[in-house]
């Protein structure tokens, strides 16, 4: 095999950390499902009707590990004057493959996370309005703090729970894992028709409602049952 020589190094590999495991999970993409929940769909002045669901993606590299227990700073982004939050669940697939039926999604979990699709809402807004991609506001530096994976091994497969936001302790956002539109393995099964999934692949999996702003110097709380939770510091 002929040696592979590179003009600059390539970037590191991105990860997460497993819960009470010295590995890490490597991360190749991560895929966003966006709407899943019927009341954050009516917030958003859509169709709150159980339509097929829809993706789009962020880059590995916007990912913030954030311990559970823990706390990381995220920097308030460049460009946007509405920095907004959405709580999800995470899953992380060990397998992968095409067409994948709801039995073969539930296979390829290796396990969940929490993590937060941070969002510069204005600028969604202004590509929405212009029928233009959403990346601008959606994948961008610092925009996915997760929490590390905790295993199917430790938790099992996960279909309910209440899923948590707050904002200097104030509550912002509140549901239950069971509303999701489509449910996870639906979700996986869904997206395996549109693309060929990896192992290393994440899914964020929907916001519940009450989206909204935080300004530098706030604290987000994110958790999600069986699972954790962190928080996040707003900085400049």
């Amino acid at each position: 095999m002929l040696r592979q020589e590179f003009v600059f190094l390539p970037r590191d590999v991105v990860s997460l950390d497993i819960d009470q495991s010295e590995k890490e999970f490597p991360v190749n993409r991560i895929f966003c499902v966006g709407r899943n929940y019927a009341e954050h769909s009516k917030e958003m002045g859509d169709d709150p009707e159980r339509d097929p669901p829809f993706f789009f993606c962020k880059d590995s590299s916007s990912i913030v590990k954030s311990p559970f227990d823990g706390v990381s700073e995220v920097s308030y982004p460049s460009g946007t004057n509405q920095y907004e939050y959405e709580v999800e669940l995470v899953v992380a697939l060990s397998k992968g493959g095409k067409n994948l039926s709801e039995a073969s999604a539930s296979d390829a979990i290796f396990g969940y996370a929490v993590g937060l699709d941070m969002t510069r809402r204005d600028l969604q807004t202004q590509a929405k309005e212009k029928g233009r991609p959403w990346e601008v506001g959606k994948s961008f530096d610092q925009s996915a703090p997760m929490s590390p994976i905790k295993t199917v091994q430790q938790i099992g497969r996960i279909n309910k729970g209440n899923i948590e936001l707050k904002v200097d302790g104030v509550t912002k956002q509140k549901s239950d894992l069971s509303c999701l539109t489509w449910s996870v393995v639906e979700v996986i099964s869904r997206l395996s028709n549109l693309f060929e999934l990896h192992p290393g692949d994440l899914i964020m999996t929907g916001t519940p409602e009450n989206v909204g702003s935080v300004e530098v110097g706030e604290m987000m709380s994110a958790s999600i049952e069986s699972v954790g939770g962190f928080q996040v510091k707003i900085i400049k």
